[in-house]
Order: C-alpha cells, then structure tokens, then sequence
C-alpha cells in the first residue's frame, strides 16, 4: 500500500526535481530528434537505451511530438514549439482520419489540441487561420473516433478498439479527450440521412458502458469482483450486442488487473471530471442529467484510485498485473519499495506515471467539489508517486539513453519488452507513453508550483 507520509508532501517540495527533470526531458527529445531512424516508424520504447519501433498499430507518434510541445510550455524554448508544431503538420494528418484505431485522443490531442490549448492560453499568438487549422483536425479525428460505434442490448454503446467491434478498451476512457474537445468546438457527426449524432452523447455512453463492464465495485458480478479492479478488454457478441466476457490483451488474466489499464481508466475518468464542469447543465439533461453522469464518474475515479493505494507498493510503483504469477515469491512486496531489479515481475513505471496525474486530479476535483482537504489522501498518494518517478532508479539520467522514464513494460505476455543479459524480468528500458505521460504529469505540477492556471486537455 502506498505510504502517505507526514509530515506530508506539497507540490513546491518537488521544484527541485522538476528543474532537473526539466534538463533531462530537453536533452532526451534532442537525442531522437537527431538520432532516430524514421525509416522504423514511430518510436515506441528502446532496447539498450535506445527508442525502436514495435507495435499493433502507429499509436505512440503522437506522443512523440506532443512531448515537445509540453516541453516548450514548461520551459518557453522556442525550438520545442518549433520542433513539435512543424511536425505534427507535417506528419500527423493521416492520424486526422485513421478509421482503424480508437486512440485519436492519444495522437490529436497531444499534438494538434496541444496547439490549439497554447493559443487558447496566450502561449501561441492568436492567428484565425492558423487557430482554424488546428479545430478543423480536432473535429474530423473527435467524428472519426465517434464513427467506431458498437450498440449493445442496453441500447448504449462504445468506441470499439482497434481489435474490432467486440472489443472495449479501459484505454480508450483516456482517449475520449478528442470527443471532448469536438465537442467543445460545436461539431457533430453526420450518418445517414443527415442524422446528426451528438458528440457529447457519444462519450457519456461510452464512459457509462466502461464502467459497467470494465470496472468493478465489489458487488458481486464474478468471482473476482473486487471494488476499483479493472479488466483490459470486454467483450460482446455484435450479433445481438450482448456482453460475453472479460479479457485482456496485455494483462496477465482477465481475472487481474493489468496495471495500466488500470491507470488509464484512473487518470480518463479525473479528466471528465473535469471536463463535465465546463459542460452546460442543457446539455446533459437530455443524456441523464448532470447528477447521473457526475456521479458515475465520480465513483469510478474514488474506486480506481482507492485500489491503485491499496494494492500497489509504499513508493506508489506497481507490478505490471497485480495478478502476475511470480508475485508469489516476493513475499510482502506490497509492504516495501517496489524493486525494479528483482528476479520475478517487472514494474512498470508508465502505469505509475499516468496513475499519479489521475491521482492528483481527483484530489484537486474533490477538494473543490466538497471542502477543502476532502482530496488530500489521493493528493499525497499522487505527489508520492511523481516523487519516487523523478529521481534514480526511475529517472533516466544516462547522456546517452534516449528514454526519459526507466523501467517501463509494453507487452509482457507477448515477451516484447528487453530483458538484459544479467537479468531475469524486463528492466532499464522507457516507452514513449511513459516519457509523454510524465511530461504531463511534470507540467501539472510545474504550473501549480509557478502559481499559472491549472493545466487541462482543452485548455482556456
């Protein structure tokens, strides 16, 4: 269980780090910059230190450019924004209209939304045509995403994964940030006959089907049903639209909780919480009513984060599956420091990064929406996490590593992730996810600390 130390915490005890972390994340997007081999793909995660492309689809490109334009908000490089803007146009319009993936808030919003946040925010200087350009794509990519629709027997639905329409992701709750910012920007999808689908609805269904099949609340759906455990994939017949059974691509068993999974549904739904205060009370009357949909949220996010604390170790970096079956043999392991160079189970710092936004907004969330301190436990949890991930052994302080963050997975059950010669389990190694993430995470913190607004996905 994490330990929530006292004295506690506080988000300017971290500065010291963060200006470190700040030199390292330069010099870390300078290195693939000058060094990667595009003729790869996009960069995924490295082996020996350095970033190589493995994957099922080209998810992590947008991360790779979006990780400049957090760099230059934090810093005021020019050369970042430079770097980050002229790629993401030169690269990144196949992403706009990708039919075969569920990750458009991955890549468009960390590049294209990137952009449209800093002009929103006075970072950019206004210019119409330029400020059209970027809405345009988050339009066309918020509608593409939204087109991935399965119904189910409840007459809801979900954005299906790049698996096919039988398959719902715990990811894709963190990408509905492109339905969110299509949304805000007025536009819908068209079907036939000119039905005009609501952006908006789309994500509130989505978010209500994850929740009911994705995540649990302890009451008894299996055998497994643990309050705050999530399952990586769900599974329905497209024939009837009925729900079959849980499953996992990446997890260990569909009866334990791949980490980051777990993650991403931790930090999607803070997000929407969030977000859905922006929304006018009109709006989602007619897709339940304000109360309903907050509420769901609300005990999704409090059940997550509440079975990250419980059941990840004191320093706030967990196993890649909480069910992971060499676990066994390391004893009290939720009772000590995560150990990243043990003999059994690797850790997995990216869950652990993505984890600590998600707890840090929640915390800031409910100490605005009940009192001040009511989210102060996940508050801590989070600074604890983000503490442990910006210094050694988690910081990647080698001149010549081109990752960011140590100690990442990508695919354990398919072996894909480096194991060193010395070693037993995979160690040592980052992810473009991972470092991105971490960027965010370092961003969300950096502007409390320097008293700026609070950073958000749509930004202003």
């Amino acid at each position: 269980m994490i330990t929530l130390d006292t004295p506690q915490r506080t988000f300017a005890s971290l500065q010291p780090k963060l200006e470190r972390f700040w030199e390292l994340s330069a010099r870390k997007i300078r290195l693939i910059t000058e060094h990667y081999d595009r003729a790869l793909g996009s960069p995924v995660y490295t082996e020996r230190g350095r970033y190589t492309s493995r994957g099922w689809t080209e998810w992590t490109q947008g991360f790779e450019f979006g990780s400049a334009l957090l760099q230059f908000d934090a810093t005021g490089e020019q050369a970042f924004l430079e770097h980050g803007r002229d790629r993401t146009i030169e690269v990144m319009a196949p992403h706009i209209t990708h039919m075969g993936v569920h990750d458009h808030g991955f890549h468009n919003v960390s590049t294209y939304g990137q952009l449209l946040r800093l002009m929103n925010e006075g970072k950019l200087p206004e210019d119409p045509w330029e400020r059209r350009f970027y809405e345009l794509a988050i339009k066309c990519s918020g509608a593409v995403q939204a087109r991935r629709w399965t119904r189910i027997e409840s007459g809801g639905g979900y954005i299906y994964s790049f698996n096919g329409p039988h398959s719902l992701f715990a990811d894709t709750l963190r990408s509905l940030r492109a339905l969110a910012v299509a949304h805000r920007l007025g536009h819908v999808l068209m079907g036939e006959h000119d039905e005009r689908i609501c952006l908006l609805g789309r994500l509130v269904e989505h978010m209500r089907t994850t929740t009911e099949y994705v995540v649990y609340f302890g009451r008894g759906r299996d055998a497994y049903d643990v309050r705050g455990r999530v399952v990586h994939e769900a599974i329905f017949n497209v024939n009837d639209g009925r729900y079959r059974c849980p499953s996992t691509q990446q997890g260990y068993s569909p009866f334990s909780t791949w980490t980051r999974g777990l993650a991403w549904v931790m930090l999607g739904m803070a997000e929407q919480l969030e977000f859905l205060k922006t929304v006018p009370d009109e709006a989602l009357a007619e897709l339940g009513g304000r109360a309903e949909i907050e509420s769901l949220a609300r005990e999704t996010a409090l059940a997550t984060c509440d079975f990250y604390i419980a059941h990840t170790p004191t320093d706030g970096v967990p196993y890649w599956d909480t069910g992971a079956p060499g676990l066994a043999a390391m004893g009290d392991y939720l009772e000590r420091p995560a150990d990243p160079f043990n003999d059994h189970e690797p850790v997995d710092s990216s869950a652990a990064v993505i984890a600590s936004q998600g707890l840090l907004r929640l915390g800031r969330y409910l100490d605005e929406a009940d009192s001040p301190g009511s989210g102060a436990r996940y508050t801590q949890a989070g600074l604890v996490v983000l503490d442990t991930l910006l210094d050694e052994p988690y910081l990647s302080t080698e001149a010549d590593h081109q990752g960011l963050l140590l100690h990442a997975v990508y695919h354990r059950p398919n072996g894909w992730d480096h194991v060193p010669a010395d070693r037993k389990v995979p160690c040592g190694e980052s992810c473009m996810w991972g470092d991105y993430h971490a960027r965010e995470a370092a961003l969300y913190v950096w502007r409390m600390i320097r008293d700026e607004p609070i950073w958000t996905f749509w930004g202003g």
